[in-house]
């Protein structure tokens, strides 16, 4: 296996207790770029993270700890998004000065694993919809190839949040925005949501397309010379969909 950097660490638990109180563990391998936001690395992430990667974790469980971090994702995807002034007035009459978000959403899955995020998304967003992309790598030249996509017909007017919990090299990613794009959806109206990167898959998204914003729980500390993103967790679609 390839050397890698070493993971860094800190102390985990609520602000108000001392540094001696609080277990020390592994977070976040901090990024650079500035399209790149990484959830703040709260006990509660953690602890989930640490249940998903285990090896020993059942289907269920993961399933069930998985479908927690998506819901963090996309909590903060929505925070993302461009808002406009909106007053209303309160059932005793007064009124209150607050917003709403401007313009309509869409999700779109990159099949397979991606779909695991799609009930994550229509739990805060109702009536949300969402459309599919379907990339494989291709056995002759090794690189991305696009099978199959079905988007609404007015994407270009929507805002993209887009899903797939791993982001390796980034080629799948990579093409599916480049899918998008043609689409007509300007790229500074494309979200990625993703629950672990690798420092180099950020990289290539930061390179490629630095107006689309990338909101991942945790940038690991690389890729082995197979390209799987270490430590991380194996194959999310295999522990959600079949293991």
């Amino acid at each position: 296996m390839a050397s890698q950097p070493e993971a860094p660490s800190q102390s985990v638990g609520p602000e108000y207790r001392p540094a001696e109180e609080k277990p020390t563990a592994t977070v976040s391998t901090g990024v650079s770029h500035e399209n790149v936001h990484i959830l703040p690395q709260t006990p509660q992430l953690i602890a989930l993270l640490t249940m998903i990667r285990d090896k020993n974790t059942g289907r269920a469980d993961f399933i069930f700890y998985s479908n927690r971090i998506i819901r963090l994702l996309v909590e903060e995807g929505l925070n993302h998004l461009p808002v406009v002034e909106h007053t209303i007035t309160t059932p005793v009459g007064q009124t209150y000065s607050g917003v709403k978000f401007e313009g309509k959403i869409c999700g779109v899955s990159i099949m397979r694993a991606g779909e695991s995020m799609e009930q994550g998304l229509r739990d805060c967003c109702r009536s949300v919809r969402i459309g599919k992309i379907l990339i494989q790598r291709d056995e002759e030249t090794a690189k991305p190839k696009l099978y199959y996509d079905k988007l609404p017909e007015d994407i270009a007017d929507r805002w993209v949040l887009l899903l797939d919990p791993m982001l390796a090299t980034g080629g799948s990613a990579l093409m599916a925005v480049e899918v998008l794009i043609a689409r007509g959806v300007p790229e500074d109206h494309i979200l990625f949501l993703n629950l672990i990167a690798s420092p180099e898959g950020a990289k290539n998204f930061a390179k490629k397309y630095p107006k689309v914003r990338v909101v991942t729980a945790f940038v690991d500390q690389g890729l082995d010379e197979k390209n799987y993103i270490v430590p991380g967790l194996g194959d999310f679609g295999d522990r959600f969909y079949t293991m």
